[in-house]
């Protein structure tokens, strides 16, 4: 087949993997044994003042990256060569598509925090609220003891349309672009972000330059998110013409030098209010309620489709596609001389 026909199936089969089979179970998920390899790092760094800590960093994410990225491409080829020679090279091509679309899928979240929210909603219309606020604690770093049903439903939304784009545009993005490799890069410098991010005394400088690589790749896709949040606001006939506007306007509010990009476009097209309490206000309507954080799913799902049928796609299949091939070729050669 034609490498774009085999591109868009990839992009296709991720999402439908991702709709219909979600995530694996954290025992087994890539990211859970990523985490793990950065805890029994972590666990033995003394000096984290220091610039030693800061090359500690840089060398663990090097680790992380060339450990996953290698995996993933000997996943993609080994399925590749082995079905090729068992049955033929069509039927190899069929199982590298299916092989990369399951490893590209790893990367990626559209549909996930539904999963996540649906228990929250649940809870709140059946009036639960601490059992809402215990479940919201999942998914937000805040303590959310005692927090009432608003702040609890601006939470999901807050969360929901924060990972916009570290969850979805990012890694997406970084696929197209340079195959697998890509969104391996990406994830890599997210997670440890999220793990060492921190300018505290547990971490230090530990983190800095996962932190600074991940505001770095996410420099773009978070300021073309209100664009796409438009395009889909307009298709789900909400308040399209006020995204971009305040975007512009408001993204500055988040202590993230990108997160506040898609979360203020996302709050102005459902036309509610989001509020971290001692942090930020954002947007200008009522604070939202369960069927806002319905809504807001529904919101992102629809800009994550259209962003990968249009970008992610596109890309792949100009670029990215070439570039995990080449990539593939070098990983066949390994393994021969291995084996």
């Amino acid at each position: 087949m034609e490498l774009w026909v085999d591109a868009l199936l990839i992009v296709v089969a991720a999402i439908l993997i991702d709709r219909f089979i979600g995530e694996l179970p954290n025992a087994v998920h890539p990211l859970r044994w990523m985490g793990n390899i950065l805890d029994a790092i972590n666990r033995r760094v003394k000096d984290r003042a220091s610039f030693s800590a800061t090359v500690i960093g840089f060398l663990s994410y090097m680790l992380v990256f060339v450990l996953f990225c290698f995996a993933g491409l000997l996943v993609t080829t080994f399925f590749r060569c082995a079905v090729s020679a068992l049955a033929s090279p069509l039927w190899g091509e069929v199982a590298w598509i299916i092989a990369t679309a399951f490893m590209f899928k790893v990367t990626f979240a559209v549909f996930s925090f539904r999963h996540h929210c649906d228990p929250i909603v649940a809870d709140l219309d059946a009036g639960r609220v601490e059992d809402a606020a215990a479940k919201v604690q999942m998914i937000v770093s805040r303590d959310t003891r005692g927090m009432d049903a608003e702040h609890i439903a601006s939470s999901c939304c807050e969360t929901v349309s924060e990972n916009l784009v570290d969850s979805i545009f990012s890694p997406t993005f970084y696929f197209g672009l340079l195959g697998l490799p890509g969104a391996v890069m990406f994830r890599c410098a997210n997670l440890m972000d999220a793990m060492w991010g921190y300018l505290n005394e547990k971490y230090a400088r530990l983190g800095y330059f996962p932190a600074k690589l991940d505001d770095v790749l996410g420099f773009l896709t978070s300021r073309a998110s209100p664009f796409f949040v438009a395009v889909a606001g307009y298709l789900l006939g909400m308040e399209w013409r006020a995204a971009v506007p305040a975007a512009k306007a408001e993204h500055a509010k988040t202590p993230s030098p990108n997160s506040g990009w898609s979360m203020t476009a996302v709050a102005a097209a459902l036309g509610i209010s989001m509020e971290k309490k001692g942090v930020y206000v954002m947007g200008t309507g009522p604070m939202p309620g369960t069927r806002d954080v319905e809504r807001c799913c529904r919101l992102v799902e629809l800009t994550s489709i259209i962003f990968m049928l249009s970008v992610t796609f596109i890309l792949y299949a100009l670029t990215g596609i070439r570039v995990q091939l080449f990539f593939e070729s070098y990983v066949q050669q390994i393994w021969g001389v291995l084996f």
